[in-house]
């Protein structure tokens, strides 16, 4: 199999937890690539020019971090992510997370492409009220205590997307403002999978 993706995006880095919680590295060659420079090989695995793009061994081509993320849990059967006895709690979770992803990185590339002032849009703003929200029910949501030894897609989503939060919209603070959030985060990003993969 090969994995397109890149250091910073936060849905490729998803796909690279889950490569590694799922003993799946060495059965994947990762693609590094840019996808703002419209990179020739991206483009033919996914003509949308996103990453992560996943392309199986028999050559099929998955896009999208949680679906990419699925069908890797699907193939293997060790510590599954989506356990079934947990689906729709594991996919409430995993939607927030991706939801959390989606505002902060449509944040960043908003900044980049419009300026700093491009946050007081009205779809800045709405932007920037999501992200307030899924941060206070993360909050409300996750303890500490709750965390098991094996880890879900969900929480896998949820700690992915705070950390990149943190990585490229420091000014949110959520960390000072949601303790019992942050030690949750701590103990999920101690892993070495999170480790291995930290944003550069």
């Amino acid at each position: 199999m090969q994995l397109f993706l890149n250091a910073t995006s936060p849905y490729a880095r998803l796909a690279r937890i889950l490569l590694l919680e799922k003993g799946m590295v060495d059965d994947v060659t990762l693609r590094w690539c840019d996808p703002w420079a419209d990179d020739k090989a991206l483009l033919e695995v996914n003509p949308a020019g996103r990453i992560p793009a996943l392309v199986t061994d028999d050559g099929t081509t998955l896009s999208e971090s949680l679906l990419i993320a699925v069908y890797l849990d699907s193939v293997s059967s060790r510590l599954p992510m989506i356990p079934t006895s947990q689906l729709a709690d594991v996919l409430h979770l995993a939607g927030l997370g991706q939801n959390l992803m989606d505002v902060a990185f449509n944040t960043v590339i908003a900044r980049k492409h419009y300026g700093a002032e491009i946050d007081q849009s009205e779809l800045g703003r709405r932007r920037q009220r999501a992200m307030q929200r899924i941060v206070e029910q993360l909050n409300s949501e996750l303890h500490e205590s709750q965390l098991a030894p094996s880890i879900t897609l969900g929480e896998i989503a949820t700690a992915v997307a705070l950390d990149y939060l943190a990585f490229r919209l420091p000014e949110v603070h959520w960390r000072e403002a949601y303790p019992q959030l942050k030690a949750w985060h701590g103990t999920v990003i101690s892993r070495d999978s999170f480790q291995q993969t930290a944003f550069v």
